[in-house]
């Protein structure tokens, strides 16, 4: 089977494996324990704190560990909304964040939090004039993805950080597909908040962090918990934490090269279908794009079918994010750059990884083909 599905998941490296194992084995103690193997584990764990938010330029005391992307996300928002209601009852979010932000923005509404859904153009970028007219003296916080996990199209950070940040608006940003691919600055970017996890980039499931600036108060979600300075309970996970941080530091440490070797890859794969461009059409961002992500509509043919078709000839696609898999709704993303209800389920996504291999872009360019004159 030909992977090409690494934004929905990454296999564990031989690395974060061996490192889970050994620290499962040998320093098993809960990070909360007086004894001697509780303080061993505590020292790890503030070890891969310290770590964790070097690779992000920010301070350790602001990184908290998770079960993972989705509750980073909404420990984050809730955290920081409750922590700074007094101000106000309006946020600022996209029409194309993740399926986490967007259904907890959901649950806002009906407690009577006013959303302001930005618009993005066919690119999926969003408007930075769109976002400086609709803030608000009651705007609490905005939550605007670093790039999206269906298209790849990143948004301009520098310049969203700065607007929040001089109009003192709350800046969180799902980070998820973006950590370890491109650099994150917290401080450079004036994020407030940062969500990523492990399994993003060849470290186990179950485990991601939230970075929150030490110097902005929140609230907790869970009263008197005391695990993660009170974030969210429940016993940390060291071994899956030490491996998260391996993978961290391997994926972060071949980022420029892994970069360019995808921007290669993609390059390949649209040459490669050129031959059939008014058959399919590439959904991209020219000016910012993370190249491992390639969004695609194959004309008439509904993406579940080329899905299964691709799975049929031994490459793994997906349909978009698979927090989604299951659900027939088309893609809210893909209707969000511009495209009918009826192109958007025609919706397929590739995805590169580090095992990706120029004559697994040739195969996959050969089945779409076949897959199109067939249908």
């Amino acid at each position: 089977m030909i992977y090409l599905d690494f934004a929905a998941t990454t296999p564990m490296s031989t690395e974060s494996l061996h490192v889970y194992t050994e620290v499962a084995k040998n320093i098993y103690g809960n990070s909360n324990s007086l004894h001697d193997l509780g303080t061993d584990a505590s020292t790890l764990l503030e070890t891969c704190r310290n770590e964790i938010a070097s690779l992000l330029n920010g301070k350790k005391e602001g990184i908290y560990f998770t079960s993972g992307g989705t509750e980073s996300n909404i420990l984050a928002l809730e955290s920081l909304i409750q922590g700074h209601k007094e101000k106000g009852n309006h946020i600022i979010t996209t029409e194309i964040e993740h399926s986490s932000i967007h259904n907890y923005f959901q649950t806002l509404k009906e407690k009577g939090f006013e959303i302001t859904y930005l618009s993005v153009n066919n690119e999926g970028k969003i408007n930075i004039e769109e976002l400086q007219h609709c803030i608000r003296d009651t705007t609490i916080l905005a939550s605007i993805q670093h790039a999206n996990s269906e298209i790849g199209v990143i948004q301009p950070m520098q310049t969203i950080g700065k607007i929040l940040y001089e109009n003192s608006i709350l800046f969180h940003s799902d980070c998820v597909q973006t950590f370890g691919k491109i650099p994150i600055d917290v401080i450079n970017m004036k994020l407030t908040s940062v969500s990523i996890s492990s399994h993003k980039i060849y470290g186990p499931k179950g485990v991601g962090a939230v970075y929150i600036a030490p110097s902005i108060s929140w609230s907790p979600l869970y009263p008197n918990t005391s695990h993660e300075s009170g974030l969210r309970p429940g016993t940390v996970n060291v071994p899956g934490i030490a491996a998260f941080v391996t993978a961290a530091q391997t994926s972060c440490s071949v980022m420029k090269s892994e970069y360019e070797k995808f921007q290669g890859l993609r390059k390949q794969f649209i040459e490669g279908i050129s031959s059939i461009h008014d058959k399919i059409e590439v959904i991209e961002s020219l000016e910012e794009q993370i190249p491992h992500i390639i969004g695609l509509r194959l004309h008439g043919i509904e993406g579940q079918y080329a899905m299964l078709e691709l799975n049929r000839y031994g490459i793994a696609i997906s349909t978009g994010s698979a927090c989604k898999v299951g659900q027939q709704a088309p893609s809210k993303t893909i209707m969000s750059v511009g495209k009918s209800t009826e192109e958007a389920k025609q919706f397929i996504r590739l995805s590169f990884g580090k095992t990706t291999t120029p004559a697994h872009i040739d195969q996959a360019v050969l089945a779409i083909k076949k897959i199109i004159d067939d249908f």
